[in-house]
């Protein structure tokens, strides 16, 4: 399913970090993503649409995201690729659907948690957008240069990351401490 990055097709990539006041040990980055529920989805961003758990045909985990960046809806369906307490490394070929239509973006999701202290940690949420063969398709139809997909994508990509991963590092911080959802 991976379509290899190199800089001919790489769109963007964005790291926001932020910190999480719980100590590592309580901290479970794939219990949070899985059993995520979609309110607390939505609470994170107001781009967030909703969000769902399944597993793949072959039983892995798999997180169904729908959220607006820029001006696309993104249909996304992260697959669960590596996971564990302190990190999840998600990869998903999401939908993407502008007022000029719709293609296929690859999207790398990686949630990691670093500890600080023995009260603290740090969440890092990186974000890597990669254009499919569809997505080069769809930009040479719609006259629109690889430099300017990419500048869009970046600018939307990082103000999105923005918002979105301090949210997620409240919700986790809540979940380590309680066992409860919240933000």
């Amino acid at each position: 399913m991976e379509i290899q990055q190199t800089p001919k097709n790489a769109l963007s990539h964005s790291t926001v970090k932020s910190i999480i006041n719980a100590p590592i040990e309580k901290v479970n980055i794939a219990d949070w993503l899985f059993n995520l529920p979609d309110a607390e989805y939505q609470k994170c961003s107001p781009a967030h649409i909703a969000a769902g758990f399944t597993r793949t045909l072959d039983g892995e985990p798999m997180s169904i995201n729908v959220e607006t960046i820029g001006s696309a809806l993104i249909i996304q369906h992260y697959v669960a690729t590596e996971y564990r307490a302190d990190y999840c490394r998600m990869l998903s070929i999401s939908d993407s659907i502008t007022a000029n239509g719709r293609s296929k973006v690859q999207v790398l999701w990686e949630l990691k948690a670093t500890r600080i202290d023995d009260n603290t940690c740090e969440y890092t949420n990186e974000i890597h957008a990669t254009a499919t063969p569809e997505f080069f398709e769809f930009i040479k139809l719609h006259n629109i240069s690889l430099a300017q997909a990419a500048y869009d994508r970046q600018v939307a990509s990082d103000a999105h990351n923005q918002e979105e991963t301090p949210l997620f590092a409240k919700s986790i911080e809540k979940k380590a401490l309680t066992g409860e959802y919240g933000i």
